[in-house]
């Protein structure tokens, strides 16, 4: 699934092509995606004046001069390809501007898109809960004090718990525990303060790492201009089980379940 490095990315690309253009046509070539397109999507968007691109959590969020915007969010497969030389199979939304043309294409359909007021962005249920962005000054040391204060589950399950931090997947959890030397397993509300704060940066850091590198290219992510991301090659923990951690005073790599997620550590130097 395409996490928050790879959606910044696709947010960014498309920024480039779609910021200041006003919409020509927007075509739907199926009802729906995990759930169906907006009725109004077409009419509101065509016509419609693109005025910025911006992300929250794991979503895309496409802003127009109408005060409406369109949330994406990209499933298990979605990409967004500009200019495509030839349709796809799986092009299931196609929008144009006088310049470029954009298709949404999602081969498993576990994608969406959202038609939503923007003065009630923040209120949209998926929204709502959300906590705050890992790469805004809401992320902080005394916020997560405060959020895993008496928590029980596993520091990286409560990590992937979108109501303490927004957009964290398992990849990036995994890299910034193994950064932060943080033991997966250890209780949330058992993490001390000079740990967290590690966590902290460790989070921005690896974040930060895999926006600059494209995103982490596990089997059919691309960005949008159809270059593969390659901050997979970096991977530090993540999908690495039996090879030697690759700090001097660690071990050999692990792989374990956490709520029905596999979890990379090391043993040694992750306490």
């Amino acid at each position: 699934m395409p996490e928050l490095p790879e959606v910044e990315t696709t947010v960014r690309g498309l920024a480039r092509f779609l910021e200041g253009e006003v919409v020509t046509s927007l075509t739907l070539n199926r009802a729906d995606l995990r759930r169906p397109f907006p009725p109004d999507l077409v009419q509101v968007m065509t016509g419609a004046r693109i005025t910025h691109l911006s992300r929250r959590a794991k979503y895309g969020l496409i802003h127009t001069d109408r005060a409406a915007t369109m949330i994406f969010h990209l499933g298990m497969s979605g990409r967004w390809r500009i200019d495509p030389a030839a349709p796809e199979t799986h092009d299931h939304l196609l929008m144009t501007t006088a310049r470029h043309r954009f298709a949404l294409c999602d081969p498993r359909r576990f994608g969406s898109v959202d038609l939503v007021a923007t003065d009630t962005l923040d209120a949209w249920p998926p929204f709502a809960a959300l906590g705050p962005e890992p790469l805004g000054a809401g992320l902080s040391v005394a916020h997560l004090q405060a959020a895993l204060a008496g928590k029980l589950p596993a520091i990286k399950l409560c990590l992937l718990d979108q109501r303490i931090v927004a957009g964290l997947g398992n990849i990036y959890v995994c890299e910034a525990l193994w950064r932060a030397r943080i033991n997966p397993r250890k209780p949330g509300g058992k993490v001390t303060r000079p740990q967290l704060e590690r966590l902290v940066p460790a989070i921005r850091d690896v974040l930060e790492a895999s926006i600059r590198d494209g995103g982490s290219t596990l089997r059919d992510y691309a960005r949008p201009d159809g270059e593969l991301g390659y901050f997979a090659s970096s991977f530090d923990a993540y999908g690495r089980e039996g090879e030697a951690c690759r700090r001097e005073d660690g071990g050999i790599i692990r792989r374990i379940v956490q709520g029905g997620r596999s979890t990379w550590f090391c043993p040694v130097c992750q306490k």
